[in-house]
Formats: C-alpha cells, structure tokens, sequence
C-alpha cells in the first residue's frame, strides 16, 4: 500500500509550505518594525473597524504565541496575538484588519464562511480517522486487495471532505484580506507605502493557505490514481 509518490507529494508540498510560512514570518519581523503614523495599536484598529461596521456583540481579545491571530465566530472574538494587540506597526494594522474581515463576514452572513464553519465538524473527524489510519494501513491492507480497495474508498471520502474545506478556506481569507485593506485605505488608517506594506504582508499570509489547499487537491487525487490503478489490476 505504501507508495514513495504519497511520500514524495507529502514533501514537496512540505517544503513549500516552511518557505512560505518562514517568508511570512520574516514579512511580519519586518513590518513590526515599521512605526504606523496613525499611531494606532491593533486593538484600537479592530475596534475602531467592529464599530465602523456597526458590530457591537465582538470582543477584541489578546491571545498567547506568535501569529495565533484568529476570529472566533463561535464565541464572537477576535483573538489577537499580544504584538499585534498591542503593537502600533503596520504588521499589526493588516492582521488586526484581516481578523475583523472575518467579524465582517460573519456579521453579513458571508456564504463561504458559512460553508466552512459547517464543515469544521466533519473536517475535525475526517482528519482523526485519517491520522489513525495511515499507520494502520500498510499492515491492514497489505497482501489483500479487496481490503486495500476499501481503505482507499475510505481515504477518498475523508480527503475530500478535507480538500472542500481547504478550498473553501481560499475565497475567506481572500475575502477578508480585501476588506482589510480597501477599509484600512478608506478609513486613512494607513499612508499609501504603509498600504503597499500590509498588501503585502497579507499576500504571504494567504500563499500559506494556497499551497495547503494545492497539497490537499494533490493528495486526494493520489488517492483517486491509486483506487483506479487498483481496479485495472
């Protein structure tokens, strides 16, 4: 059952995605350390968006690590990592925005966003039964086709419901980076270098998610190879 193709796919898709996730990390660094003239920390920023928008049931709250920044639509939050909560950068300006994107869509019922949280549950059970039996696998299906048929079956369903949920995340984030920054622009928040500056941080923000969606649309379609050279056999 094992395949040095799944291995191979797994690792290239691995190393794009440290390269990306390491460039955005350095994109971060930088832009830390890019004073915003609006004087603005990233609560005060996200605040001032959730009001605009005339969001009031959203809390600004500060989380621990680094790049942990995220909405949480079932709590209503938006969870701001603390150099970022606190920080008066332009790195600070584009993800505060970015997290409030997504208050936005929640709050006018943005249909992608609505697809993806539906799919959290299954996402979460797919993923789980997929890590147990990827270990199990080459020893269960080995020697029996039949067996190894319907592991593969198995494989295909749980992948693709992980494949629609990393596709479905892309026009999200996409989404709520636009808003981010044509309200950042509007709002003269930021100067127009500073604009350029969040762009682009939010650029290598949404390429990690790009690469993850690639390597799970290339992984289902391993799957689906190795079901129909199955049945040839």
């Amino acid at each position: 059952m094992f395949d040095p193709f799944l291995l191979i796919i797994s690792l290239i898709f691995m190393g794009l995605g440290l390269l990306a996730s390491s460039r955005l990390k350095s994109k971060f660094a930088a832009y830390s350390k890019r004073p915003l003239l609006a004087g603005l920390s990233g609560k005060a920023i996200a605040e001032r968006m959730l009001r605009q928008y005339g969001i009031t049931d959203v809390r600004v709250e500060s989380v621990a690590g680094q790049l942990t920044d995220h909405y949480n639509p079932l709590t209503k939050t938006v969870n701001l990592s603390p150099d970022v909560y606190n920080g008066m950068h332009i790195a600070a300006a584009a993800v505060a925005a970015h997290e409030c994107g997504h208050a936005v869509q929640h709050h006018t019922a943005y249909p992608w966003l609505q697809m993806r949280s539906k799919l959290v549950p299954a996402v979460q059970i797919s993923s789980q039964i997929l890590s147990y039996l990827t270990f199990g696998l080459a020893f269960l299906a080995y020697g029996s086709p039949h067996l190894s048929n319907t592991m593969l079956m198995v494989f295909i369903v749980l992948q693709s419901i992980i494949t629609a949920f990393s596709l479905i995340t892309l026009p999200v984030e996409l989404d709520a980076s636009k808003r981010a920054l044509v309200w950042l622009e509007d709002s003269r928040i930021t100067q127009s270098y500073e604009q350029d500056e969040a762009k682009d941080a939010l650029k290598w923000a949404a390429y990690t998610y790009v690469i993850s969606a690639l390597a799970s649309v290339a992984t289902l379609l391993y799957y689906i190879w190795r079901f129909t050279q199955s049945n040839r056999d």
